[in-house]
């Protein structure tokens, strides 16, 4: 067959579509160039639609597997910490001046309150307006409605933002707080001095700011005075829960880390700073003070507004250069010193964004002498019964732990103030705290800075790389926190809290310097933050080991059938800890029962008849055969010591205990015999169930066992979780599983009969 080829037509006018003559599929070109240039419309059409319907596939999946923004954001953080973003280059020196072109440019004021409206003005948010010497700016976002107008304030809509000309709009999201950002900057372009950062829903105490707040750090109208300082003599400690020198000893801020939580004592004794350089102030909230959902979820008794009263008469309290505090957008003033730090992150959550500027802009704030300080009650915030979930803030839990300790061991060697932040924010998106974006973000957020003709203060040598002061016995200057009455999971605490907070306390000094190393079988990314809340608050530190590593989850690598192995590492890491408990999540450990046991000696359920076992390797599959002659290896190779104790209590070397080892707890004077017969297995592949009672039997006669767990509730298998099998009186309880939060929170309804202050009252 002859393929003739299609001629294309000689002129350049179009012909009238009824004079061309149609061509019949013989003479259609088969080169694949030309067939695809003739059909390029529908190539494009149908990519289209593919890749549509993949897109709503995915969408569909990945909303049915529960993925949220928090999520997202966790699987952004561990991509982040794998690349190295680019890093910003800025010519300081080539930074032109943004004019003011609103109608609002003459205008000038040097003390300012911003705040993001997303609603109607509130009666709060008229009563700032009537301040004497304060200027309201209100930051609209996308939901805020169009006629939006107070008289007093000024109004920043979305329109009036995109026409200041600052750097920063292009990073910030439509619909959230963070725009605030925006505000800092048109405050500071019109003569800006003191920002109050503050929310709409809070009434200032006497509708006077400077009532406790320092409004002026220096002039006339300056308090002079030296301000009662947190005591640097533990330089392990990195942060602080402030509302337990303000009377609260069982309320905690957003943002401090959940495993400091259990912390609850007041100080020993403090220091004290000379006043001027509280350039960051954080005030406490007397009603609804800034709390995360954690707390917010399991204190509600019902729907019943939360009134929490802070004293106020307690004064107000430095950090020093290594101590960190929780410090938010709700209520805080920044001095012009520490402008630099009013930025918001923007590839966080908004629940997390200002707290981790908190965290950053007090570290960079040691680099210009600041301190943070926290005052007595300057507002009182209203509960309205609502809240953010927890997945809004999850990432927040997760990293702020690690987000401390990093900054804290943070240096840089740059020589300007700027230089310095561009620097911390680039390495934290190295590290994952947050990501590229943020580092864009913070070079045109400095940028503007200078833009607005904001001057970056002087650096000053670091505190913290010098040799401390020992503190003087006259030096020491002691207060002691009020107890005042608070909430615990819907329980209101009647006259005051004391130091132990009932039963809590006596545990905590108990098991306070026991290690709990947990192996979670069951999926971490949905248990593991719970299980720290449940076990965090009673002993030393939680380990958690699975199947998989996470490290946003601080979840380390171990397998089960020979987690034994990894324990040596962590005795190494917990030099100083009274003992190791190890429990399985599949076991429920109620330790209001274990304060008899004694912690000098090993504990195991050698005498639960279901989890201690003697089998006969005679007749028995090859897998008892090869794990006894393992054990016999070790046996034969162990010290004297070691091998009498095992030989006494195993006669018949045909025999091969076995211990489903769910719980067991090794004293720290057992440690370095553990560890020696960690080392004699060596390569060996012995089975944990096998390994643990073979250690233990070597260590020590079974009649020297603490009997603790004797009285265990026990079974083999177990269907589904029983509120009738589960019982409080005895010391652990198997099995139990635990995959979900609903899970986790069935189980800690039961947990409650034995620590009432687990109760959440639904």
């Amino acid at each position: 067959m002859q393929v003739q080829d299609r001629i294309l037509p000689t002129s350049d006018s179009p012909k009238p579509h009824n004079h061309r003559k149609p061509f019949s599929i013989h003479s259609k070109n088969l080169d694949f160039s030309s067939w695809a240039s003739e059909n390029l419309y529908k190539i494009v059409t149908i990519l289209l639609l593919i890749t549509t319907v993949a897109a709503l596939f995915f969408l569909r999946n990945y909303s049915t597997a529960g993925g949220d923004a928090a999520a997202l954001l966790c699987l952004q953080s561990t991509q982040s910490r794998t690349i190295h973003p680019k890093f910003p280059q800025i010519n300081w020196n080539s930074i032109d001046r943004i004019v003011d072109r609103t109608p609002f440019a003459s205008f000038q004021s040097e003390k300012w309150i911003v705040v993001s409206v997303s609603d109607y003005p509130s009666d709060s948010l008229r009563r700032l307006t009537k301040i004497k010497g304060w200027q309201v700016l209100a930051i609209g976002n996308s939901r805020t409605p169009k006629d939006w107008n107070l008289k007093g304030a000024i109004f920043l809509s979305l329109e009036l933002q995109a026409q200041l000309g600052f750097r920063v709009v292009d990073y910030l999201p439509y619909d959230s707080y963070v725009r605030k950002t925006v505000g800092y900057l048109f405050a500071i372009q019109h003569g800006a001095q003191k920002i109050y950062d503050v929310d709409d829903r809070g009434d200032v105490i006497d509708d006077d700011i400077g009532k406790h707040f320092d409004v002026e750090l220096i002039g006339e109208s300056a308090r002079q005075e030296v301000i009662l300082q947190y005591s640097h003599e533990n330089p392990n400690r990195t942060v602080v829960n402030p509302y337990i020198h303000f009377g609260q000893r069982s309320v905690w801020p957003r943002g401090l880390p959940l495993e400091n939580v259990g912390d609850i004592g007041h100080e020993e004794f403090y220091t004290e700073v000379f006043g001027g350089k509280q350039f960051i102030q954080q005030g406490i909230s007397n009603g609804l003070p800034d709390v995360d959902s954690v707390f917010y979820f399991t204190r509600k008794a019902s729907l019943e507004a939360f009134d929490i009263r802070f004293d106020d008469r307690a004064p107000k309290v430095a950090l020093p250069q290594g101590t960190m505090v929780p410090v938010n957008s709700f209520n805080t003033i920044f001095h012009s010193s520490a402008f630099w730090g009013l930025m918001l992150p923007v590839s966080v959550s908004t629940m997390a964004s200002d707290v981790l500027r908190g965290y950053w802009a007090q570290r960079l704030l040691w680099e210009v002498g600041g301190y943070v300080v926290v005052y007595p009650p300057t507002v009182r915030r209203y509960d309205r019964v609502e809240a953010y979930p927890f997945s809004e803030e999850k990432d927040l839990h997760v990293n702020v732990g690690r987000l401390i300790n990093f900054l804290v061991a943070w240096r840089s060697s740059k020589h300007r103030l700027f230089e310095k932040i561009l620097e911390l924010s680039y390495v934290m998106a190295e590290e994952g705290f947050w990501t590229e974006k943020d580092v864009q973000f913070t070079a045109a957020w400095l940028q503007d800075l200078l833009s607005v003709g904001y001057q970056q203060p002087r650096l000053m040598s670091l505190e913290l790389d010098r040799p401390r002061a020992t503190i003087g016995h006259g030096d020491r200057k002691e207060f002691v926190p009020q107890k005042l009455p608070s909430v615990h999971l819907g329980v209101e605490e009647i006259g005051t809290v004391n130091y132990e907070i009932g039963n809590l306390i006596h545990w905590r000094k108990h098991f306070g310097n026991v290690v709990l190393v947990m192996f979670c079988s069951g999926p971490v990314e949905r248990t593991a933050l719970e299980w720290r809340l449940l076990y965090g608050r009673i002993f030393k530190t939680v380990i958690i080991l699975s199947g998989e590593k996470n490290v946003d989850l601080a979840v380390e690598e171990g397998q089960l059938d020979y987690v034994y192995k990894y324990l040596p590492k962590v005795f190494d890491r917990y030099s100083s800890a009274d003992g190791f408990l190890f429990l399985h999540d599949d076991t429920i450990l109620n330790y209001w029962n274990l304060l008899q046991a004694d912690k000098s000696k090993l504990w195991i359920t050698d005498k639960v008849s279901k989890s201690w076992t003697t089998v006969s390797v005679a007749g028995n599959s090859d897998w008892f055969v090869k794990q006894a002659d393992m054990v016999k290896k070790v046996v034969a190779t162990m010290p004297a010591h070691f091998q009498v104790n095992y030989k006494d209590s195993v006669k018949d070397q045909q025999n091969l205990v076995i211990c489903n080892s769910e719980v067991f707890y090794v004293p720290r004077h057992f440690v370095s015999d553990f560890t020696d017969l960690v080392n004699l297995v060596d390569d060996l592949d012995i089975h944990h169930k096998v390994a643990i009672p073979m250690f233990f039997l070597a260590m020590d006669s079974p009649q020297n066992f603490d009997s603790v767990f004797n009285s265990m509730k026990y079974k083999q298998k177990l269907q589904s979780n029983s509120t009738l099998f589960y019982s409080a009186e005895a010391p652990a309880v198997h099995p139990w599983s635990v995959t979900s939060e609903q899970d986790f929170i069935k189980l800690i309804r039961i947990m409650a009969v034995g620590d009432p202050l687990l109760m959440e009252l639904v």
